[in-house]
């Protein structure tokens, strides 16, 4: 993979998923959770929901427009980078609000609506890939994406381990045509350590593969973290209801379509641990010649 196609799966991952979830919110998809969101800075009681999910839609289309339209220098990277920043704070704000933790659980570092609010830590190292590269050493942009990887499959791997969660992902798990099987070997609680203890394993050897430049452990251990984001992407298409004919996705679908950022996250480590070395240790072995 070149830096080239790198640059534009990151672009075209990020404006579909942005352009996606806007479009839903724009159609009404998920108002309980924009009134959650605007609540914390004490705004939904002065606006509708009708109305939060228009402004809130309106600025993720933008925002697909504006990368786009960065990634051709049609728009400053500074201004689509601010605006970027402006729009996944508000949301990551949020989890300071105590309705996003489960206090009888244990707060930290058990969630509870805060699930799909820590996927947008994912976002601004895609920014500084695309736009600030040269701001940046190839081994921080590779931390930088690497560290949203890490957090969300050890955050919410590790939630896995929990009795609460584990019936949670029952609707997701029965109805996977990959991952039904589960339930006819272990418990639920059983399949949910599998499921969590894979996140974890796998985002921990990748983290060692990166430190130690391993690049076979790299490759096992990130094609292993890509099988999770990758996987919960057919959970549109196995769980009923996902696809909804007025609002295209419903709220499962919105927290899925975001694990395509960190697929994204993924190709940058893959770009810069794999397919950038080997294009130079090709470039000097036929310069050698």
């Amino acid at each position: 993979m070149t830096l080239n196609q790198t640059e534009n799966m990151v672009t075209a991952l990020l404006a579909f998923s942005f352009a996606l979830i806007g479009l839903t919110f724009l159609l009404g998809a998920n108002p309980n959770a924009l009134l959650a969101t605007f609540d914390f800075y004490s705004l939904g009681a002065m606006v509708s929901k009708g109305a939060l999910g228009a402004i809130s839609g309106i600025a993720l289309l933008f925002l697909a427009l504006m990368t786009v339209a960065a990634r051709f220098t049609l728009v400053s990277a500074k201004t689509v980078t601010l605006y970027a920043t402006f729009v996944i704070a508000i949301p990551l704000l949020t989890l300071l609000s105590p309705t996003r933790w489960m206090a009888d659980l244990g707060g930290f570092p058990i969630i509870g609506s805060g699930q799909g609010i820590i996927k947008y830590f994912a976002v601004l190292p895609l920014f500084l890939f695309l736009f600030y590269r040269d701001k940046f050493s190839h081994k921080q942009l590779t931390y930088l994406n690497f560290a949203p990887v890490a957090m969300v499959l050890l955050w919410i791997g590790g939630m896995k381990f929990f009795e609460f969660e584990a019936n949670a992902i029952v609707g997701l798990v029965e109805t996977s045509p990959f991952m039904s099987w589960l339930y006819d070997v272990f418990s639920v609680q059983g399949a949910s350590n599998v499921i969590g203890g894979f996140d974890v394993l796998f985002a921990l050897l990748l983290g060692v593969g990166i430190y130690t430049k391993n690049k076979p452990m790299i490759t096992a251990s990130g094609l292993a973290c890509l099988s999770v984001f990758l996987m919960t992407q057919t959970f549109l298409f196995s769980v009923p209801d996902t696809f909804n004919s007025t609002t295209i996705v419903n709220r499962l679908g919105q927290f899925v379509i975001k694990d395509l950022w960190f697929v994204a996250n993924l190709a940058v480590v893959a770009y810069f641990t794999l397919f950038e070395a080997f294009s130079r240790e090709r470039e000097e072995a036929l310069l050698g010649k």
